[in-house]
């Protein structure tokens, strides 16, 4: 029996799956950079992966838990350059702010900013996937309370052992945007006479 015991093994022992959500979360996180098209490597559709249904069931918490810490960091950040200096490093202005009341105000606004970094660096196990989270993509999501992420299944199963694939991407107007639309159609209604 599996009492309490959550989550989908995936054929792995428990590092290896760790791992590998951490890879896939990564993989997502590193699409929704900007790149030049003619980049090599570039993503064709930027903030999206395709995998198992059941690895992309099991990645989602973990991008959406990365991707609430870092607007919560945002939001410190945001709260802490009230208390910044625009001065130059090492400028006469700015070692006077390093010693000022204004620096522990600032230090003090701070520390979760660093804290949501460190914790999103410790979850993806990638800086560069980290530092696109909260640069690119929790920007995105600031006004949204949740839900950043959605599941696509694919009609062809995966060639080789047909396991049932699935889109894992981000909502917004990146990914619809990529979408054809259809088309409004208007409706005839009877005119009075």
């Amino acid at each position: 029996m599996r009492h309490r015991r959550k989550g989908r093994v995936l054929g792995r022992s428990p590092s290896h799956q760790r791992a590998l959500l951490r890879n896939l979360a990564s993989a997502l996180m590193l699409t929704a950079r900007k790149v030049d098209a003619d980049e090599p490597g570039a993503p064709k559709v930027p903030g999206r992966i395709v995998t198992t249904v059941a690895k992309a069931k099991e990645v989602r918490p973990l991008v959406e838990r990365c991707v609430t810490i870092a607007k919560h960091g945002l939001a410190a950040a945001k709260r802490a350059s009230a208390h910044g200096t625009s001065a130059g490093r090492d400028s006469a202005a700015w070692k006077q702010w390093r010693t000022s009341d204004q620096w522990k105000q600032w230090a003090a606004a701070m520390a979760p900013a660093v804290k949501a970094r460190r914790r999103v660096v410790q979850l993806l196990g990638d800086k560069q996937a980290a530092r696109v989270v909260f640069e690119e993509i929790a920007p995105r999501f600031v006004d949204r309370p949740g839900g950043y992420t959605r599941i696509l299944k694919l009609a062809t199963p995966r060639l080789g052992d047909a396991g049932p694939r699935a889109i894992l991407e981000f909502v917004g107007a990146e990914s619809s945007a990529s979408r054809p639309q259809r088309p409004q159609v208007e409706s005839a209604s009877p005119v009075a006479t």
